[in-house]
């Protein structure tokens, strides 16, 4: 995985009081009635988990749209733009006429991956498409309400916590939370669905399990690796307020992990190591390129599949080279969603450095696995 010299400053403040400026104050967490479902016509199967995790999340059956698109996990930008793009566009303006549409809830059968636009052929070499302009389609839609915008590269998330305070070229109204209820098989997203209820009801028992790789820095400005293996040690010190953690600066080998709820580590490349017994309702991340670059594959070894096949219920991973400063922040996540006041789609967005790029999130945007910490 590659690096780009993109600087954070590591301390990026997590007080309760954050969640006033993002959203409304009447209510923090995500509501049901601000959800639009995706579902996928052509693959079997599709329709029918969408429908039965609206009924079990109480959103209106007049919130599931349907579009006709290719099952297989890459489609062509013009495919995409046809069949997903303008049908989902229509749907949410239609919607936002009298209500409000915050977050995409895409489902299995939808298509993962996004090529680049195919170039004319009177263009010279040198301005044909290159896989830069390659993406997540969960992260092109959630930018499905702006008309145009450049495909090179990534685009600022002004969401995202540490761009607060700067000019971004999009705005938060251009934005909507995306994620998806996707895995191998139809019986995994049913499970998923089913122990994400059961662990909010219950809350989220076990430990909390972050592998750094070096001791933790004590310099006050950070990036690239540096910043992301502070963030994993951070990460750990802030969910200790909910969970006993352990935090190992090598990887963990297979067995060594009992009763994970939380896990966030790296480096280990398209290679899951069988290390944790997962808890019900588990949620967990692996910091290496290309880990969510199948989810139908079962012959793959990539982070996300395996977990999700292993029981977690929420994973994020990158489709192609996202670059380290793709992924979210693991102290902003995982800081935030032990405070327990948002959900688990929010404290995504603002932890999500950027968009139109790699980065998927698999899970319930509704997902609360905790309740609120009471402030001191």
């Amino acid at each position: 995985m590659r690096k780009l010299p993109l600087t954070h400053l590591r301390n990026i403040v997590l007080a309760i009081g954050i969640c006033y400026f993002f959203f409304p104050v009447s209510s923090y967490a995500l509501d049901p009635d601000e959800i639009l479902v995706i579902a996928n016509s052509r693959m079997a199967g599709s329709e029918d988990l969408a429908r039965y995790y609206m009924k079990k999340r109480k959103i209106s059956s007049n919130r599931l749209l349907s579009v006709s698109v290719s099952t297989n996990e890459v489609i062509s930008r013009e495919e995409y733009q046809d069949a997903v793009l303008i049908p989902v566009r229509n749907a949410v303006k239609a919607i936002q006429k009298t209500g409000k549409v915050h977050c995409l809830v895409l489902f299995y059968g939808m298509p993962l991956k996004i090529l680049p636009p195919v170039p004319a052929q009177d263009r010279p070499q040198s301005e044909k498409s290159t896989e830069n302009q390659r993406a997540a389609l969960d992260s092109e839609i959630a930018l499905v309400l702006v008309d145009s915008y450049p495909l090179e590269g990534w685009l600022e998330n002004p969401y995202f916590l540490g761009f607060q305070g700067r000019k971004t070229l999009l705005r938060k109204d251009d934005v909507l939370m995306v994620s998806r209820l996707d895995g191998p098989d139809e019986k995994t997203v049913y499970r998923i669905i089913n122990d994400t209820l059961a662990a909010e009801k219950a809350g989220l028992q076990g430990k909390g399990y972050f592998n750094a790789r070096w001791p933790l820095s004590k310099e006050k400005q950070l990036s690239g690796y540096d910043l992301y293996d502070a963030a994993i040690h951070h990460a750990s010190e802030l969910v200790q307020a909910r969970m006993p953690t352990v935090l190992s600066e090598k990887l963990f080998g297979p067995g060594e992990c009992d009763h994970a709820a939380l896990y966030c580590g790296w480096y280990s490349l398209g290679h899951y190591i069988d290390s944790f017994t997962w808890s019900l309702g588990a949620i967990g991340y692996h910091i290496a390129s290309d880990e969510c670059e199948t989810l139908k594959d079962t012959s793959s070894q990539v982070w996300c599949l395996k977990m999700l096949e292993k029981g977690v219920v929420a994973t994020i991973g990158p489709v192609y080279e996202p670059y380290v400063q793709g992924f979210p922040l693991p102290d902003i996540f995982f800081g935030t969603l032990v405070k327990g006041y948002l959900s688990l789609g929010e404290c995504y967005l603002i932890s999500l450095p950027y968009l139109s790029w790699q980065m998927v999130l698999i899970g319930d945007p509704l997902y609360q696995p905790f309740k609120p910490l009471s402030p001191k």
